[in-house]
């Protein structure tokens, strides 16, 4: 239970250094000011999106024969290694939700940058192989993205300048890299 959550923590937290969630943290707590708010509209939007993520990997994990799930989960994990390497692209649209507050607007806004996102990839992948601990996936994911983001929304600007990103994706494409060879490992060598 504690690796499920570790990793999902771990992977999560990395993957998010830079991307854009990260930029509209930046974004949301420059227009409204409210960090408090913001945190806990990352947190409600967060653990719905992940939830629901986990819920597919789980049910993914259970319909693919156990022998081939290893490969395809590291497979994963390369392909989200490779995905972090691509830098992410600012929306224009962000201000047709702002109208509603910094909660709407935050829990609205965090669900859809999150869809498709390599760490809504990565807590699928992460359900599928923590198949009976996805609740320990949820935690997991949704505590990573709080340590990646709430620093970002109390001191944000301090923050990215002091924080290279390229440093960051790399990092966190060494970390999708030895969680690929780890899944392989552990499948074959016990």
């Amino acid at each position: 239970m504690m690796e499920a959550f570790l990793s999902s923590t771990l992977a999560v937290a990395i993957a998010e250094i830079g991307d854009k969630t990260q930029l509209l943290a930046l974004f949301l707590v420059t227009k409204y000011g409210r960090p408090y708010v913001i945190s806990f509209g990352v947190l409600l939007s967060t653990l719905l999106n992940h939830a629901l993520s986990a819920w597919v990997g789980a049910w993914l994990g259970d319909k693919i024969p156990a022998e081939l799930i290893p490969w395809i989960i590291s497979a994963s994990f390369v392909a989200v290694a490779i995905w972090l390497l691509v830098p992410d692209k600012e929306d224009d649209d962000l201000s047709k939700f702002s109208q509603y507050g910094p909660l709407v607007a935050t829990c609205v806004l965090f669900f859809l940058a999150e869809i498709g996102d390599k760490t809504q990839i990565a807590t699928v992948i992460l359900a599928a192989q923590y198949q009976t601990q996805v609740a320990w996936v949820i935690a997991g994911t949704t505590f990573g993205m709080l340590i990646a983001n709430v620093p970002v929304i109390f001191a944000g600007k301090w923050l990215m300048q002091r924080i290279p990103l390229k440093l960051a994706h790399r990092c966190a494409f060494v970390l999708f890299l030895l969680l690929a060879f780890a899944t392989i490992a552990k499948a074959y060598l016990g």
